[in-house]
């Protein structure tokens, strides 16, 4: 018998995991509250960007193996496995996670379900949110139903996710029981063919390792920046100091590269999110280091702001500039917590007309901000600008030719806020540019 899933949320982890489940072959029924998302995934039309999504809900609605909903009583009739994978935003009065949608999500589940069942947590949480959400199962379950939660943490990045669900790195399991094991196992079983690690731990360690890797990432991208910080003030090159020490396989090279830091809607949140819980458990000090990560961070976002007032004689009224990505990361439309937003919106409060092009960031940012100028293209951007800032590292924006681009400005000066461009190949071609972790004096004139 075809195994029935529920996924529980059609955000960008549940659209994602939900069209993976269907094309493992299995019957899947994904739950929202918004209308207008159910409305455009029943229509096959994926409400945000990631490559290679849209294909295979296309093809999974079209077969009928993927539908959608509002009701958690069809849901609860048609499915034995419930994945929950609503979000768990930042409160807006303090640094916790806001666990309300999971509550209620678990809650409208349990209401429902009148026999036998998995309830499988993929959301991000808080340590001790599972064995809480599992006594509250116990105690409010229908009688003679059997409920059991287990937690399954995602690790996808933006821009692969559908690869990091087929092919994932390795699949976490955090039971209670045996039965929850096979049933686990039995789902992701075309996935363990392939070889695929599996850690199988408790409720805790299971919730830990999505936080722990997210704060060691985020701690590794703030590394090299405060390192940056060093080399832009005593000069040195940050791209061979990361390369030098990444030789060290104990260290590695990957996250290391100086830039305007890390945004979008996980690191940010869950590393607050975790300096928040530990300080519950009566823990401040033990993640303490993160709140210099953070600061870190946000640090680039100003020294960016800085060297393009400086650089435009510190004064930024009535200057063109142009912006180069809006988006958190490329490959994605995501401008959660972006810097390049951040940045891009600081240099228009302070007086500059900005124009902004992103491939696929634009409409978001524009939801978010709609005051700076969003054009169609590069060129457009950069008319006449007197200064171009690289804000996410697009494929695009990394092939730029420099003469076709010098063509077009005011004034050949750009921030490469990524340290993706050849620095010399453009200043060949009459560039003054600089970038995260270079020493810079404005030439003369």
């Amino acid at each position: 018998m075809t195994l029935r899933i529920s996924v529980i949320g059609t955000g960008y982890l549940g659209a994602t995991h939900a069209a993976c489940m269907a094309e493992l072959g299995y019957e899947v029924i994904g739950l929202d509250v918004n209308a207008e998302k159910l409305q455009a995934l029943s229509a096959g039309i994926l409400p945000f960007h990631e490559p290679g999504l849209p294909e295979l809900l296309r093809e999974h609605v079209a077969s009928g193996r993927l539908r959608f909903t509002d009701s958690y009583e069809e849901v609860a009739q048609h499915a034995d496995i419930h994945f929950v994978t609503v979000g768990t935003p930042q409160r807006a009065d303090s640094q916790s996670a806001d666990m309300s949608y999971v509550d209620a999500s678990v809650d409208s589940l349990v209401a429902n379900i009148s026999g036998e069942a998995l309830i499988v947590g993929k959301s991000t949480v808080p340590v001790g949110t599972a064995r809480r959400l599992s006594e509250r199962i116990e105690a409010t379950a229908k009688p003679g139903s059997s409920i059991t939660l287990a937690w399954n943490p995602e690790f996808l990045r933006e821009g692969f996710a559908v690869k990091d669900t087929l092919t994932p790195d390795r699949l976490v399991y955090g039971i209670q029981d045996d039965a929850s094991l096979a049933k686990l196992r039995e789902v992701y079983a075309p996935i363990l063919a392939l070889d695929t690690p599996e850690v199988v731990t408790d409720l805790e360690t299971s919730e830990l390792v999505k936080v722990a890797a997210n704060a060691f990432l985020a701690t590794k991208i703030s590394f090299i920046n405060a390192f940056a910080e060093v080399t832009e003030n005593v000069g040195g090159d940050i791209k061979t100091l990361a390369d030098a020490i990444g030789h060290d396989a104990r260290i590695g090279r990957k996250f290391l590269n100086a830039g305007v830091g890390f945004g979008g809607g996980c690191l940010p949140k869950d590393i607050r999110a975790l300096q928040a819980r530990v300080s519950e458990l009566g823990l401040s000090q033990t993640m303490g280091f993160l709140a210099e990560v953070d600061q870190i961070n946000l640090r680039r976002r100003d020294r960016v702001v800085s060297l393009a007032s400086s650089i435009l004689g510190n004064q930024l009224a009535g200057k063109r500039i142009c912006v180069l990505g809006v988006t958190f990361k490329p490959d994605s439309d995501d401008v959660r917590d972006s810097p390049a937003l951040d940045i891009a919106v600081r240099l228009y409060n302070s007086g500059a007309e900005v124009s902004v092009y992103d491939p696929e960031g634009n409409k978001n940012a524009a939801g978010r901000f709609p005051r700076l100028n969003y054009v169609d293209s590069w060129r457009e951007a950069a008319k006449e600008a007197d200064l171009v800032l690289l804000l996410t590292e697009w494929n695009e924006f990394r092939a730029l030719d420099p003469q076709e681009l010098g063509d077009v400005v005011g004034t050949r000066v750009l921030i490469d806020g990524r340290n993706v461009l050849d620095r010399p190949l453009w200043r060949e071609h009459g560039w003054v540019m600089t970038g995260p972790g270079e020493k810079f004096d404005l030439p003369e004139g």
